[in-house]
């Protein structure tokens, strides 16, 4: 069962959690991280991409860049622009995005929980992104970028997040792109044993978004196990930060793809050879967004396509059934040649964020067709992970996006859990 444990925060004051809130680290290139700190002596995303704050060219995983990062961040906690909970408690957090809210609890996992698989993953991560993290962490002593984990709604922790959120926040604010963020802070002791009670019942935890830093802090755990001269196991960096969703509040949106083929790229036969495994509809010019699992749009000579994927792809897999498996067994690797997509140039991939219109805008810049898919559902996820199967590359796109800055786990102190 999970161990999900209320923590004490450290936190920005009210008035400066809009300011100091940030979007997570890896949703910047170098170049527009780079940017995004200009003028914002606030962002947390300084204290995340330390590099911002050394030359351009300097190396970015150079100790002192790290070290900077501790820097800064004891820096802002002393100048007084962050406070710590008195108590140990559990965090609401909620997103509006487009008139649509979404309610999460912030909270510590348990790393016990993640090498006993009750936290399940599906994908796999990459061994530089990794050390990154693992450096940041360690030398921080701070988790500052929540894990997004998901469960299967538990109506008992629906009750206490509803009566928490019948209170005024302690945050509440709408960034720059539009996102509203509220937090409300549970401590009443009666409630929190509840909460904690409830996630004992919890058999699955799935992570959603955030493979890199899940896996960090593991690895940042077994290390300082191997350190400490008297370790307990009640230590903070036995457990993770993490903001918990449950399975009815979570939106997947569609990850779609690009394709650049080969210059000797034969087109005359494309839309045959696409037939072979789909059946495919011309739809206009108009865009076509998916309305269902088994469709794809396609966008290929200034037209949309709509294809149906034929039964007899299917085999009962729960990988093999994903959309985006589908099209890469049936489509890309035998028409494109697409073997491996996680490292072939001649495909890209574009969050559903940026819409429809920026897959007509690459194919006519530096593409040729364009696959717009319909979202992974949150149930094919838990599928997949259950299975102890990995999903293909970009498969899932969530939004909204958790800040980082808002809860800070510190991971040198040590309590009684």
């Amino acid at each position: 069962m999970a161990n999900i444990i209320p923590f004490r925060a450290i936190r920005p004051r009210a008035d400066l959690a809009e300011k100091i809130a940030a979007l997570p680290y890896d949703v910047y290139s170098r170049d527009e991280a780079r940017e995004a700190v200009k003028g914002n002596d606030y962002t947390f995303l300084r204290i995340d991409r330390p590099e911002t704050q050394f030359p351009e060219a300097y190396d970015m995983y150079a100790p002192e860049v790290y070290e900077k990062a501790a820097e800064m961040l004891q820096k802002m906690i002393e100048d007084g622009f962050f406070i710590q909970e008195s108590k140990e408690a559990y965090y609401v957090y909620e997103l509006v995005m487009d008139g649509r809210s979404q309610v999460g609890i912030g909270a510590c996992a348990s790393v016990d929980d993640y090498d006993n698989r009750v936290i399940k993953k599906h994908e796999n991560t990459r061994a530089d992104k990794e050390a990154d993290r693992i450096r940041h962490v360690d030398v921080c002593s701070a988790q500052t970028g929540p894990i997004f984990l998901a469960y299967r709604r538990r109506e008992e922790i629906e009750r206490e997040v509803k009566q928490a959120m019948s209170g005024p926040p302690v945050y509440d604010f709408t960034a720059d792109d539009n996102i509203t963020h509220r937090v409300w802070v549970i401590d009443e002791e009666g409630a929190v044993s509840r909460i904690q009670a409830a996630f004992r019942q919890v058999e699955d935890i799935y992570i959603a978004d955030g493979h890199h830093r899940c896996a960090s802090a593991v690895r940042v755990s077994k290390k300082r196990r191997m350190e400490f001269s008297d370790y307990t196991g009640e230590e903070e960096f036995n457990y993770f930060l993490s903001v918990l969703f449950p399975d009815d509040q979570l939106m997947i949106m569609d990850y779609n793809r690009v394709v650049k083929p080969e210059e000797d790229f034969d087109g005359s036969a494309f839309l045959e050879k696409v037939g072979r495994s789909f059946q495919v509809e011309k739809q206009g010019k108009e865009p076509y967004k998916p309305k269902r699992k088994g469709e794809i749009g396609m966008y290929y000579q200034d037209n949309w396509y709509r294809l149906t994927i034929n039964s007899s792809c299917y085999t009962g897999d729960p990988v093999g059934d994903l959309d985006v498996a589908v099209l890469q067994k049936y489509l890309l690797e035998p028409v494109f040649g697409i073997v491996d997509p996680k490292v072939d140039a001649r495909i890209d991939f574009v969050g559903g964020i940026r819409g429809l219109k920026e897959l007509e805008r690459r194919v006519h810049t530096d593409a040729k067709v364009a696959f717009a898919m319909f979202p992974t559902d949150i149930h094919e996820l838990f599928a997949v992970s259950d299975a102890g199967k990995l999903m293909p590359p970009k498969s899932t796109w969530f939004e909204p996006k958790l800040r980082s800055g808002l809860l800070i786990h510190k991971i040198e102190e040590s309590g009684k859990k």
